[in-house]
């Protein structure tokens, strides 16, 4: 009787690892690893800012200019003739930090009117305007 396993005429399994797809792993593995291990030392150096532990003041300075159905304007709730609108909003504009300007037009007013008021104000260079509208008021 012979017990040989190399010799065994049965069919038996042969039990041998395959090494082939473990190979192709670690060979994966050690390229990825070339690969990124240079970008780890070759951080890009970045300058953070630093935080103050002061408060920052969020509120903005601001002006109402008005404009009524008949076309007067006042400026914060003041009357007053057109020319001293414009002179008052060019100094606005070299105002450092700029007001927010909040125009409060009347429904009934000219558009004209309106549209000079914005264009003075972008030619001064106020970059901040904004308009306040009364939502509660009716529709005609």
């Amino acid at each position: 009787m012979n017990t040989d396993l190399s010799a065994r005429d049965d069919g038996g399994l042969a039990a041998d690892i395959n090494m082939t797809p473990l190979i192709d792993v670690m060979l994966v593995l050690l390229v990825v690893f070339m690969v990124t291990l240079p970008v780890l030392h070759h951080a890009a150096k970045i300058a953070l800012p630093h935080a103050s532990s002061r408060r920052e003041d969020l509120r903005v300075p601001h002006v109402d200019i008005g404009i009524d159905a008949s076309g007067r304007m006042s400026w914060d709730a003041q009357p007053m003739p057109d020319a001293d609108v414009y002179a008052r909003l060019a100094a606005a504009a070299r105002q450092a930090p700029q007001p927010e300007i909040r125009l409060l037009a009347d429904r009934d007013a000219r558009y004209g009117r309106v549209a000079a008021l914005l264009s003075a104000a972008n030619a001064d260079g106020l970059a901040k305007v904004g308009f306040v509208t009364d939502p509660a008021a009716p529709r005609k």
